[in-house]
């Protein structure tokens, strides 16, 4: 080989070095947006050969039923003032049931449901926003974008862009709360905002959370009595604690602010501070790990006879480790009860007892009377099971499994790695359960997919610096930070209907696909959702007999809700979730709304 021809190669072979060096820098400066982009193609590829959806349904035999099919009082009153028609909050009441009582879709005409109109936003992101219906308008939030289209034909009313730059990878909101002529919803880099809602025009921002520490607020906020309730994100961030605020509705002011897990001298106060009897005692931790946790990133629940927000609250950090923080871990893992008024603490449920698993209690708890007159609050974490507690005395009446359990006793040492279910982002999630009055059956949508984690030394814990991201998986691939998820398509969903009065199942659906959604039922007797393959599903509520099924968009993780505006009942659902965690369809998020075809 002459010399010339040897200085040519030298040159070639250094240019691609430097070229990929280059390229190295640019995408570890640009590390979320190049993993969400390498996801993308990933996922591209994945779903070229994606099965079509599937149902099958299982009725319990000899399953104890409610003597008939009821009318609630408090449904009578939701038609006579018209309460009923529109969808005011994410879970539709402040009690979160997510009962409608329009019944003008049937199990003898669901059939001739059809897509009517849709609307497509454009963007590629983790849209698993709630919808709202209010006086004729659909509500729903991107990560930067807050809509209103007209419920009826998908019309544009005004569309409002923020630009900012957010603290996670995960590019979601959970959508929006509506008050007294106003709208608000979190951003991703710590604030709440205002707006109008008939033009979109922004009334205030108060901010809440530092995104430079890894703090977030992308939960649906909940508003009452001139309050507007919402907490901050990134409770698998080292460093990071929960809290919770209630802010005036009118102004943005912070009326009250409540720690979450304890507080510590060095923690910022951003306004008045409930009283909690929080101290280090449940918190056992070495030099180097900071309490983290108990951060809230859903919607939640309120009580308004009695003025009681009920707050579901997240996992501890470092979320694998649990001997980095010996101890209960108080209130990660809890539903924490306050004074709506005032923040101070009232009570709290302890339902994840010790998390190792990243098992949140995550979705709004429902609170019911049931047939039997019993009050109840209902809840459907992450760690696969639902939950029924008396909350005159706070008894737990049972705890039923509703998804697959494995290994969930199995304790996590380093170096060694430990399959479970449900995994990481298995159970149910930022979706809680439903209410039938008429049926007394609760109805809860859940995953089914397995984690593998393998945990660092705790020498490697005590490493990670503060505002990093805090799992403790031993993994570098930044798609395993959570642990390591069983193939794609390895994995199910179900809908499960439950007495809610002596917590046996009457009913199961098993999906191909993951339930995400929200799960609607109606006096109608139909109950909506849809999967994360996209398929949209109207069931009979009364024995989970599929009625309609169709494949409508990307995954459908977000909010699904009907509503009568004009003069027929309509059904929306948001459709497209695309995002590093979840290796779904690339597609756009849209909004779809399904009615009646009216020339059958």
């Amino acid at each position: 080989m002459n010399r010339e021809r040897r200085f040519s190669i030298a040159r070639i072979l250094v240019f691609g070095l430097v070229v990929g060096i280059v390229a190295a820098a640019i995408i570890y400066a640009n590390w979320d947006t190049s993993v969400q982009i390498v996801s993308m193609g990933i996922n591209s590829i994945r779903y070229l050969g994606a099965p079509k959806g599937t149902i099958v349904t299982e009725v319990a035999e000899g399953a104890p039923r409610s003597s008939s099919v009821r009318k609630m009082p408090s449904e009578a009153r939701q038609e006579a003032t018209g309460v009923g028609q529109d969808w005011l909050s994410y879970n539709k009441t402040l009690r979160s049931d997510r009962f409608s009582p329009l019944d003008e879709i049937t199990p003898a005409n669901v059939g001739n449901m059809k897509i009517l109109c849709t609307y497509d936003t454009g963007q590629y992101t983790g849209f698993n926003s709630g919808l709202l219906e209010v006086n004729g308008s659909l509500i729903f939030a991107t990560e930067f974008d807050l809509f209103s289209i007209d419920a009826n034909d998908c019309r544009e009313n005004w569309r409002v862009h923020e630009d900012y730059q957010p603290a996670p990878p995960q590019g979601v909101s959970r959508g929006a709360a509506y008050l007294d002529g106003r709208l608000f919803r979190g951003t991703q880099d710590g604030r709440v905002l205002a707006y109008d809602f008939k033009t979109g025009r922004r009334l205030w921002e108060t901010a809440i959370a530092d995104p430079k520490k890894g703090e977030s607020v992308p939960a649906a906020p909940i508003a009452w009595n001139g309050l507007v309730f919402i907490g901050n994100a990134g409770g698998d961030i080292k460093g990071v604690k929960g809290r919770m605020y209630a802010l005036d509705a009118e102004t943005g002011r912070i009326v009250w602010e409540s720690y979450l897990v304890p507080k510590g001298p060095e923690d910022r106060e951003r306004g008045p501070q409930g009283r909690l009897p929080l101290d280090g005692s449940s918190w056992r931790t070495p030099p180097g790990s900071p309490i983290t946790g108990g951060a809230t990133w859903t919607s939640y629940t309120l009580d308004p006879a009695h003025g009681l927000l009920y707050i579901p609250g997240g996992n501890p950090g470092p979320d694998f480790a649990a001997d980095m923080r010996e101890g209960g871990n108080l209130y990660t893992g809890s539903v924490v009860v306050l004074d709506a008024g005032t923040g101070d603490y009232k009570t709290h449920y302890k339902i994840v007892p010790k998390d190792w698993h990243d098992w949140d209690v995550s979705g709004a708890p429902v609170l019911i009377e049931t047939a039997a007159n019993k009050r109840l609050m209902i809840l459907a974490p992450k760690d696969g099971h639902l939950y029924a507690f008396d909350t005159n005395d706070q008894r737990l009446l049972y705890r039923l499994p509703v998804t697959k359990i494995e290994n969930a006793e199995t304790e996590f040492t380093a170096g060694k790695p430990v399959h479970f279910c449900p995994g990481a982002i298995g159970g149910a999630e930022w979706n809680g359960p439903a209410y039938d009055p008429r049926n007394n059956l609760i109805l809860t949508g859940q995953v089914q997919w397995c984690t593998t984690v393998t945990l660092q030394t705790k020498e490697q814990l005590q490493a990670v610096e503060p505002g990093k991201p805090w799992s403790g998986e031993a993994s570098l691939n930044p798609f395993d930070v959570w642990g390591k998820q069983d193939a794609v398509f390895d994995w199910a969903g179900w809908l499960y209907a439950v007495d809610a009065d002596n917590g046996q199942w009457r009913w199961r659906v098993k999906t191909n696909y993951p339930v995400q959604s929200g799960v609607t039922p109606t006096a109608g007797g139909v109950v909506f959702f849809g999967d994360m393959g996209g398929n949209f599903y109207a069931l009979d509520v009364s024995d989970g007999r599929k009625l309609w099924g169709e494949k409508i968009g990307g995954a459908v993780g977000g909010g699904v809700i009907t509503y009568r505006t004009g003069a027929a009942q309509r059904v929306a659902a948001a459709t497209g979730l695309t995002e590093i965690l979840w290796p779904t369809e690339i597609t756009t998020a849209k909004v779809s709304i399904l009615g009646l075809d009216e020339s059958r």
